[in-house]
This record gives C-alpha cells, sequence and structure tokens, in this order.
C-alpha cells in the first residue's frame, strides 16, 4: 500500500514538470518569431530620429551662415540710420558684497538685461524647418555700449560675456550677469542709524538719444533673487530715465538711473558701541559718590575719559573723513567733555575738603546758602554751625594782689616772707604754662572746627556736582540719541 502511494505520488509530481517544460519551448517559438519585426520597428525610429535631429542641425547650421554672412557688428543694425534703435534696459539686484564707507564704493551683483531689435537679423521660420529662435555669443553682432557712469573699478571688463537669444523677429535678449564697484556718496550723519542711497547709472557712451534711446524696463529694479546683506536693509530700488546735456556734446544724452535705497541695521552697534559707552558715560557722576578722603576720584575720571578716547578712534577708523560729524561720534564729544568737567569739578571739591589749618573760616554767606539752604534742597540736614563766640574768662584775684598784701606780714617776719616769695613763683610759673596748654587747645580747637565746616562745604558741593552731572549726561543722551527719532 505504502509503495503504491509513493509511486502515485512521483507520477503526480512528474507531470508538472513537464507540463512547464512544453510552456517555455512554446514562448521560446513565439519570441523567434516577434524578434525580426522588433529590430525592423527599432532600426526604421532611429533612422527616422536621427534624419529630425541631422535636419534640425543642418538648418540652424545654414540658417547661422545666411544670417551673419554679410553682417557687421560695427554699426547700429537699423535700415534707416536716422531712427534710433530702441534699447529697453533693466536691472536685478542678487547680492551686495560690500559698502565701503570709508572709500565710499558699493560693490554689488547685478544681472544686466537689455532688449532690442536687430533689423539684419530677420527670417522666416518656414524657410529653416519651423526654427524661431537661436542662441549665439554675444561677440558675434552688434551690442549697445552701454556703460555704468559712476565706475569705481579698475578692471572695467567686469560684465561676463554670455550668449544672447535671438528670434525670427530680430527681437534679441541679452542677461549677463556682473559685479559692478560704483561710487556711492556716502552721509555719515546719523551714524549708526543712518541711510544710503547708491545711484548706479547706466547709459551708451558713444550714441547720444537720436541714435539709441535708453528706456527703463520697469520702474523698479528687480528684487526677486536678491540674497539679504548682514549689514544692511534694502528698502528699495526705484528707477528712473533722465536726459541730460554734457558739455562734451550738444545732443542730449538718456541714462536709467537706479537709487539703491540701503538702512544699516544698527543693533549691532548698539550693543558693541553704544551701550558700552552709555555705561562709562554713568560712571563720571559715581566720581562725585566717591568719599575725599579715597584718593580715587581723580583717577577715575582720567580711567572713565581715556576709556571713550579709545572708543572715538574705533569709530573714527570705521567712517570717512568728513565734516559732518556722525551722531555718534558727537555723543561721545559731549561725553568725554562732560568726563573732563568732572575731573575737573573733582579737583576743586578735593581742594575744598582738604583746606589746611591756614584756611581762613568760612564765610557768613557761605554757611548760610551752602550749609543751610543749598543742603535742605539735596536732602542734607542743616550743617550750619552757629558762630560761637569765645566767653571771657572772669576776673580773679591775682596771685599779686595776695602777694602784695602778704608783703607788709613779711616785714614782720623775714623767714616766712621769702616762703611767701618762693611759692609765687611757682604759681607764676604754673599759670603761665597752664595759660599757654590753654591756649593750643582752644588754637586747635578752632582749626579743626574751620576744617570740619570747610569739609562740610565740600560735601555739599560734591554732592551738587553728582546731581547736575548726572542730569546733564541722561540730556545730552536723550537730545543727541533722540534727535534721530
Amino acid at each position: 500500500m505504502l509503495m503504491w502511494m509513493s509511486a502515485r505520488r512521483g507520477s503526480q509530481q512528474w507531470k508538472p514538470r513537464g507540463h512547464r517544460r512544453r510552456k517555455m519551448r512554446r514562448a521560446r517559438a513565439k519570441m523567434n518569431q516577434c524578434l525580426p519585426c522588433f529590430i525592423v520597428t527599432a532600426v526604421i525610429m532611429g533612422f527616422f530620429c536621427q534624419g529630425v535631429d541631422s535636419a534640425s542641425g543642418e538648418f540652424a547650421r545654414k540658417l547661422l551662415s545666411d544670417l551673419f554672412q554679410n553682417y557687421t557688428s560695427s554699426i547700429r543694425p537699423v535700415r534707416n540710420t536716422s531712427r534710433p534703435i530702441t534699447v529697453t534696459f533693466g536691472v536685478a539686484l542678487a547680492q551686495i558684497i560690500d559698502m565701503d564707507e570709508r572709500n565710499q564704493i558699493l560693490t554689488a551683483y547685478l544681472w544686466l538685461r537689455q532688449n532690442w531689435v536687430d533689423e539684419f537679423l530677420q527670417w522666416d521660420p518656414a524657410d529653416y524647418d519651423g526654427l524661431e529662435s537661436l542662441r549665439v555669443p554675444s561677440r558675434m553682432l552688434w551690442t549697445p555700449d552701454i556703460v555704468l557712469y559712476n565706475n569705481a573699478d579698475d578692471d572695467f571688463s567686469s560684465r561676463m560675456e554670455t550668449n544672447v537669444a535671438l528670434d525670427f523677429t530680430g527681437h534679441i535678449y541679452w542677461d549677463s550677469p556682473a559685479i559692478t564697484k560704483s561710487s556711492c556718496e556716502v552721509d555719515v550723519s546719523f551714524f549708526p542709524f543712518d541711510r544710503q542711497k547708491c545711484r548706479l547709472t547706466f547709459g551708451s557712451w558713444t550714441y547720444s538719444g537720436g541714435q539709441i534711446d535708453v528706456l527703463n524696463e520697469s520702474f523698479t529694479g528687480d528684487l526677486t533673487d536678491y540674497v539679504r546683506n548682514a549689514e544692511w536693509e534694502l528698502v528699495g530700488m526705484p528707477t528712473r530715465r533722465n536726459l541730460i546735456v554734457y558739455g562734451c556734446c550738444p545732443e542730449p544724452f538718456p541714462d536709467v538711473t537706479f537709487t539703491i535705497m540701503l538702512e544699516r541695521k544698527s543693533l549691532y552697534y548698539i550693543f558693541n558701541l553704544i551701550l558700552p559707552c552709555m555705561l562709562i558715560s554713568m560712571l563720571a557722576p559715581m566720581s562725585f559718590y566717591l568719599p575725599a578722603d579715597s584718593g580715587e576720584k581723580v583717577s577715575l575720571g582720567i580711567t572713565v575719559l581715556l576709556a571713550l578716547t579709545v572708543f572715538q578712534l574705533v569709530v573714527a577708523e570705521a567712517l570717512p573723513p568728513s565734516e559732518n560729524i556722525p551722531l555718534i561720534g558727537k555723543y561721545y564729544i559731549a561725553s568725554m567733555t562732560l568726563m573732563s568737567l568732572s575731573t575737573g569739578m573733582s579737583c576743586f571739591v578735593m581742594n575744598i575738603h582738604h583746606c589746611g589749618p591756614e584756611a581762613r573760616p568760612v564765610p557768613r554767606w557761605m554757611r548760610w546758602l551752602i550749609l543751610k539752604w543749598l543742603a535742605q534742597i539735596l536732602l542734607f540736614r542743616d550743617l550750619s554751625i552757629p558762630c560761637c563766640k569765645n566767653d571771657k574768662p572772669k576776673c580773679r584775684a591775682s596771685p599779686r594782689t595776695s602777694r602784695s598784701g602778704s608783703h607788709h606780714d613779711c616785714d614782720n617776719n623775714t623767714a616766712s616772707c621769702a616762703h611767701a616769695r618762693e611759692r609765687a613763683c611757682s604759681l607764676d610759673k604754673i599759670e603761665k604754662e597752664v595759660r599757654y596748654v590753654t591756649d593750643r587747645l582752644r588754637k586747635k580747637d578752632k582749626e579743626n572746627m574751620v576744617a570740619a565746616e570747610w569739609q562740610r562745604v565740600a560735601k555739599v558741593v560734591d554732592r551738587l556736582f553728582l546731581w547736575l552731572s548726572l542730569l546733564t549726561a541722561i540730556a545730552v543722551s536723550l537730545l543727541i540719541l533722540g534727535s534721530y527719532v
């Protein structure tokens, strides 16, 4: 039974294999029959496409040869020489590479676009297998000599020689990239919050308006592909056509002027130049807050003055030499002036504070004006000291009087008289020493009282200069920096 089942299973496995082989043989036979048809079709299509390409190439070469057979690029391509060629000129600003304020040069990457009609480069597309346009090198045909009038580059060949697009009507479109360096009048009066206007003037160098009529492509430049600059914000690029008569020629020359309007991004300069200067300037009033005995009032003022001088030199190196003082330069000069005055006033206060014993007493008017009235305004208590008169010592009996009385007693007793005289001499010496010490103490107390009173005057004057310097620094900052707003 087992042998019969295994034999049956083997026969069932063998039948499908034979069936697959027969199908593969039939498929190969059909492929061998259709293969010649495929080969013939491919050969026919290859020959057809090759014929079309070769035909198009032949017509393009024939058209190029026919167009430039008697063509010259030295003269204007017009049949009537009294009629001007209309050239439409446009500029697409791609990038502002550099703005050199010191040398007043703007470096920009532009795409120069020109359109005109060449009457000698026209054809019928039906004669050239429907060919309607060509791409030819710009050096092969006549091009208008439009240049940048305010060019500031040593190399005038900054434009790339690209191909031009030519159609069967004679219309030519020429788009060429160029890196231009143009002179730009920079006004740094409001630096770093300034706005600049750089003009790019394009026009024909030799052809007047009667030969080439230059028109602007649009009223604004093309800013579609503009790459933003890190320092300058592009506000706009208006376009204007001008007709100017120069001194060399009586005919007017048309030109197209593109005005690049730029606004400086001032955040960098605020954090790196203005804020440090303001913080340093705020140290000027603080010099009056230091005690006069510290000995650092004048040194602090000199240190701040040197720091402001360094910032002033940094700004001066970045800006062009001009009669217009920039806004930040005015602020630095005002801060340095205030710092110089503060240092001088600190010297004056220290001179008052360190009045020696030789100083005369504070005058009564100064005592009333400064120590009483001004001290109350500056939130001091009444620092005035009433003028104290020294009480005259009371008269007392002189030892001499007692001695004169005892002189009569000495007549009666000679020994006691000698003892009394000796005692009187000792008392005289003691009295002289006591009077000397008392006078010295009184004089010293008076000198100390005068010095202390002058120190109070210096303290009030120091506080007055503190408020004046602080208010002046705030007012100068608001007037100078707020004048831009």
